[in-house]
C-alpha cells in the first residue's frame, strides 16, 4: 500500500475547496458540486499536490454544522473527483469520523482534523483505513475560539498538545509516518500568538513530522498589511514563504498557481538554481 503522504513532497501546496455557504473568504462561491469539482481541477492544473474539501466551516465564530448537512455539501464533489481516476489526490477538511469515513471511501487519503481527535471515533478510524492524519491545535471552539485567547506561553503549550494528540494518534494505531501537524493560525489566538508561533516555527518542526500552515487570507494578514480579505494575496505569500523558510512542509492555501509560482522562485532561487 502507497504512503498516504506520497503526494507530500515539501515544500508543496494544499488547495482549499470549502463547500460552504459561510467561510470567512470565499465562502458560497463553491456550493454547486459542478463548481467545486471544476475549481478542483484548477487547483491540480495549477499545481496543487492535494485539494482539501470542506463542507463545515471553521472561521471565528462559525456555528456547527450538523453530519448529515456536512456529508450533503461534500458527497456530490468526492464522488465526481473520484471518478476522475484521482487526478489529484483528495483531503477531507472535518472534525467527524462519519463523515471522514465517507471520504475516505470515495478515495480521500488524508483526514485534515481541526479538532485533532475531538471525535473518538477519529483515530481508530485513520487507523483501520490506513489513512493519512493532520492533527491542529485549537483553543476551543469555532464559536467562540476568538472571543478572549489566553496562553501562558502559546508556543509551548501549542507544542505539547500536538506532541500529545500525536502520541494518542500513534496509541490508537495510527502510523507514525502518516501524521502532519499544523500550529492552527488563527484558531484560538491574537495576532501576537500568531506571530510567536511562526517566528518559533522551528519548535513544531523538532517534534519530527511535516508541518502544515494556514496563513491564506486570514486576519493576521489582514492585521499585518492593512488589507481587507480580498486583497491579502501578496500579504498570504509572503507569510506563507517565510513559514518554508522556517521548515514548514506544505501550505494550505486558496491561491494556488500564485503561491505556487512564488514557492518555485523561492526554493529556486535560495538554492542556487539548477
Amino acid at each position: 500500500m502507497p504512503s498516504p503522504l506520497a503526494w507530500l513532497t515539501a515544500p508543496c501546496v494544499m488547495g482549499i475547496l470549502n463547500v460552504t455557504p459561510d467561510s470567512f473568504s470565499d465562502g458560497g462561491e463553491h456550493l454547486d458540486p459542478a463548481s467545486a469539482v471544476g475549481h478542483a481541477r484548477r487547483m491540480a492544473a495549477d499545481g496543487a499536490a492535494i485539494v482539501d474539501v470542506g463542507g463545515e466551516s471553521t472561521r471565528p465564530g462559525a456555528a456547527h454544522v450538523p453530519v448529515d448537512q456536512e456529508m450533503a455539501r461534500v458527497v456530490p464533489v468526492l464522488k465526481a473527483l473520484a471518478a476522475d481516476g484521482a487526478a489529484v489526490p483528495v483531503s477531507i477538511d472535518t472534525r467527524h469520523a462519519a463523515v471522514a469515513a465517507v471520504a475516505l471511501d470515495f478515495g480521500a487519503v488524508l483526514v485534515n482534523d481541526v479538532s485533532a481527535g475531538g471525535d473518538p471515533g477519529m483515530f481508530p478510524l485513520v487507523a483501520d483505513r490506513g489513512a493519512g492524519l493532520c492533527l491542529m491545535h485549537m483553543q476551543g471552539e469555532p464559536a467562540t475560539m476568538q472571543d478572549d485567547p489566553r496562553y501562558d506561553d502559546v508556543v509551548d503549550e501549542v507544542a505539547a498538545f500536538l506532541e500529545a494528540r500525536m502520541r494518542a494518534a500513534v496509541d490508537a494505531g495510527v502510523s507514525e509516518e502518516a501524521i502532519l501537524l499544523d500550529p492552527g493560525i488563527g484558531f484560538g489566538k491574537t495576532v501576537q500568538h500568531n506571530l510567536a508561533l511562526l517566528d518559533s516555527l522551528p519548535r513544531i518542526v523538532a517534534l519530527g513530522r511535516p508541518v502544515l500552515v494556514g496563513v491564506s487570507r486570514k486576519g493576521i494578514i489582514g492585521a499585518l498589511t492593512g488589507r481587507e480579505v480580498g486583497d491579502r494575496l501578496a500579504g498570504s505569500i509572503g507569510a506563507g514563504l517565510a513559514a518554508v523558510q522556517a521548515g514548514a512542509a506544505v501550505l494550505r492555501v486558496h491561491d494556488v498557481v500564485e503561491t505556487v509560482d512564488a514557492m518555485r522562485a523561492f526554493t529556486r532561487t535560495r538554492g542556487g538554481g539548477e
